[in-house]
């Protein structure tokens, strides 16, 4: 459901796809592309959820191809970005939120297999699809493309050196694409949300990894945000209204840097 106050689009005939799209953040992007006209190519590796977020557009009427996909595997990125193009015939847009955490860890005691697990999910994987989603652009010379970041990727935190290392890979990368492709017609940039009520936070407050309330005492704006309020973010960016932005890195996060 869209937030009273957010902007409307008119996507129709254009096809957005979107990343870790079946639940939190990516579920609330799909949504308000699919209620704004366009076609989206869904992709997320939860089968189950994904199956539920595909018959759930389907019955309100919208055009969607879902793809189980793991984006630490650039095949089986390749292999969706190729389907959703032979099924819809082109591709406009696309916001890329797949994304993973793991637990607090002093960086001394870190492993290479936990640092490959985070960093093959949210660096390498957001390369895979940027890639594949920029070689189905370029051609038209044209396309909007949002890469999800954080706020942990605009700071340090301690005991979190891993996940904010693949947060601020994903600015490198977005950045250095943006400076690319701006010429090509294709605008990449990337949003930094903060404290958001999706499952991966619920899931880190309820192993007690993050004290909720020390959270929100950080914020100016005094809570955490909600899923749709970051896809408003995004979809913005995508959206004709964001035509001059180029390569920002934007924080949705009730003013947590701005501290």
């Amino acid at each position: 459901m869209t937030m009273p106050g957010t902007p409307t689009y008119d996507f129709t005939g254009q096809v957005a796809l979107v990343t870790g799209a079946s639940s939190g953040i990516g579920l609330a992007t799909a949504r308000l592309f699919a209620e704004s006209g366009a076609a989206v190519i869904l992709l997320d590796v939860n089968a189950t959820a994904l199956a539920a977020v595909e018959q759930e557009l389907k019955n309100a009427g919208h055009e969607v191809l879902v793809a189980v996909c793991d984006v630490s595997d650039e095949s089986q990125v390749e292999a969706a970005v190729n389907k959703g193009i032979e099924t819809f015939g082109r591709l406009d847009m696309a916001v890329n939120s797949a994304g993973i955490i793991d637990p607090p860890t002093d960086l001394a005691d870190l492993t290479a297999e936990a640092y490959d697990r985070i960093n093959g999910v949210n660096a390498r994987g957001m390369f895979a699809c940027l890639k594949h989603e920029l070689r189905a652009m370029r051609e038209r010379r044209s396309g909007a493309i949002v890469n999800c970041s954080s706020l942990s990727g605009l700071v340090g935190a301690p005991l979190r050196a891993n996940y904010h290392a693949s947060k601020h890979a994903v600015l490198g990368l977005s950045s250095s694409a943006a400076v690319e492709y701006a010429s090509r017609g294709i605008r990449v940039n990337a949003i930094c949300p903060g404290t958001i009520d999706t499952p991966m936070v619920s899931d880190i407050v309820a192993k007690g990894e993050l004290d909720l309330d020390e959270a929100i005492a950080l914020m100016p704006i005094a809570r955490i945000g909600r899923p749709e309020e970051v896809a408003a973010a995004a979809v913005w960016l995508c959206s004709p209204g964001a035509s001059f932005v180029v390569g920002v890195a934007l924080p949705v996060d009730g003013g947590f840097v701005a501290r």
